[in-house]
């Protein structure tokens, strides 16, 4: 009898016990409220018309998001990065508020079209924050137009297609996000109907790009941050550790209990690896 009663009081104790919350990396928080704009617009650049936002003063800092998303996900970092910087958020073609056209997507497109972007709002240099395929934007840029940049801050990004995670669309967290941007797009893109139409078109480029070799890498004079959440559904930690000691002189940051999405899931501590690196 007291054998089962403590069975009995086991049973309920647990019972009583909440379900374990997710882990940090298992959660996709909404993004932080941007802050007032100073200045934005749609850049035509490329027969596209690019959306971009300006906020704050001081040494320029370009904020690129990854692919399917859009540019409000920086809140967080342009709230913090704005109140010594001036910080230049977009929207890549197809993405968000910018339109796109026929023309195959490809990394070295998309690279002209945030340079032209720069040209446009008469930016020589800039320091480059990017996301995805936004870090491979920017490793693109540090491969062919080192003159642009002072820094570079390349978070979950990755130099061939091997890079990726193959289970990556399985993963619980990044379903949620495609099912996120969907839902974005159709309310703010100007082609709302349009996003299957847009993901096909866009992951003809996935499939192929980018494909850089040792010695494209080894060219990178920017100094540059390698970053990974220690938790990516997406991009391996063996391919980051590659690119870390590939590019020379690379700085490798490990973002401790974060996922693909680091600068949602810790804002406070990417914007301090932001700081640390491009304010050195």
């Amino acid at each position: 009898m007291k054998a089962m009663l403590k069975i009995v009081c086991a049973l309920f104790l647990l019972s009583a016990i909440p379900a374990l919350a997710a882990e940090r990396w298992q959660d996709l928080p909404d993004p932080a409220p941007l802050p007032k704009t100073d200045k934005t617009g749609a850049a035509p650049v490329n027969g596209i018309n690019m959306y971009y936002a300006v906020y704050g003063s001081g040494p320029p800092v370009l904020l690129i998001h990854g692919g399917l998303g859009y540019a409000d996900v920086w809140g967080a970092q342009v709230a913090d990065l704005s109140r010594d910087h001036t910080v230049i958020t977009a929207e890549s073609r197809g993405h968000g508020r910018s339109t796109r056209n026929a023309e195959p997507y490809s990394y070295d497109l998309m690279s002209s079209d945030y340079l032209a972007l720069l040209d446009y709002l008469k930016i020589d240099r800039t320091a480059i924050v990017g996301w995805s395929d936004g870090g491979i934007i920017g490793l693109d840029i540090a491969i062919h137009h080192p003159e642009r940049l002072t820094r570079l801050f390349a978070q979950a990004a990755n130099s061939k297609i091997d890079g990726v995670i193959p289970t990556v669309m399985e993963n619980k967290t990044f379903a949620s996000y495609i099912e996120k941007a969907g839902e974005v797009y159709k309310k703010i893109s100007p082609t709302p109907t349009e996003y299957d139409a847009f993901v096909t078109q866009i992951s003809n480029m996935w499939a192929s790009q980018p494909n850089w070799s040792d010695e494209d890498l080894k060219k990178i004079t920017t100094p540059t941050a390698i970053v990974l959440g220690d938790h990516d559904e997406a991009i391996s930690r063996a391919h980051t550790d590659y690119l870390a000691s590939t590019i020379p002189g690379a700085k490798l940051i490990i973002l401790k209990d974060t996922s693909h999405f680091a600068m949602l899931q810790d804002p406070q501590r990417y914007n301090k690896a932001v700081r640390d690196f491009i304010d050195r």
